[in-house]
């Protein structure tokens, strides 16, 4: 049987800039311009551009449900938002909504080191986290065999001069967001 499989959606998003009264730069009248919500995926950190309910106000970093349900405070989603077309608010905001999800999904993300694979005979996965090379790359393999890492602090410890992991990630996130990377490895790319 033919199977179908449905495109990926974001349900919890990151509040990361709200504008009650649309975009400055808008050529629309004042009066006809729709509220908007620059927020981030929770999942695959998709950036979204959303039109909250009448009479509601967001919060920087509040989290707001879109999924199928029934949603508080989302009236509609206008679509993915291009990381250039991110307001100065929700740019200096994005690296932190980044952080917080990597701390609420740590063990998800130290599983990355556990499970990383290579991605050809030449390059590993590992090696596309920025600072890491195939030194570091090695050592984790050998590590991780021994016992799987269980935290960041854990690979930290246990790897002396590797670069700080959680920092490694959320610098990946970011290029990953910014533009045309060959391989993406937390970043929905469709």
């Amino acid at each position: 049987m033919y199977n179908q499989t449905k495109p990926f959606r974001e349900e919890y998003l990151i509040a990361l800039d709200f504008l009650p009264n649309g975009y400055p730069l808008d050529s629309t009248p004042s009066h006809k311009r729709l509220p908007i919500i620059q927020a981030l995926g929770r999942e695959k950190f998709v950036l979204l551009e959303l039109v909250p309910k009448k009479g509601i106000f967001i919060q920087p970093f509040e989290e707001l449900y879109a999924g199928d349900g029934k949603r508080d405070k989302i009236h509609h989603i206008l679509g993915k938002l291009p990381v250039n077309k991110l307001t100065q608010t929700a740019r200096a905001e994005l690296e932190h909504a980044i952080e917080s999800v990597i701390d609420s999904r740590e063990k998800e993300f130290v599983n990355f080191f556990n499970k990383a694979m290579p991605l050809s005979t030449r390059m590993h996965a590992i090696e596309l986290l920025p600072g890491f090379g195939k030194k570091h790359m090695l050592q984790i393999i050998e590590f991780r065999d021994e016992k799987p890492f269980e935290s960041f602090d854990d690979i930290k410890a246990r790897l002396k001069l590797v670069p700080d992991p959680k920092k490694a990630i959320v610098k990946r996130i970011l290029q990953e967001l910014e533009g045309e990377e060959k391989h993406y490895l937390f970043v929905e790319n469709r």
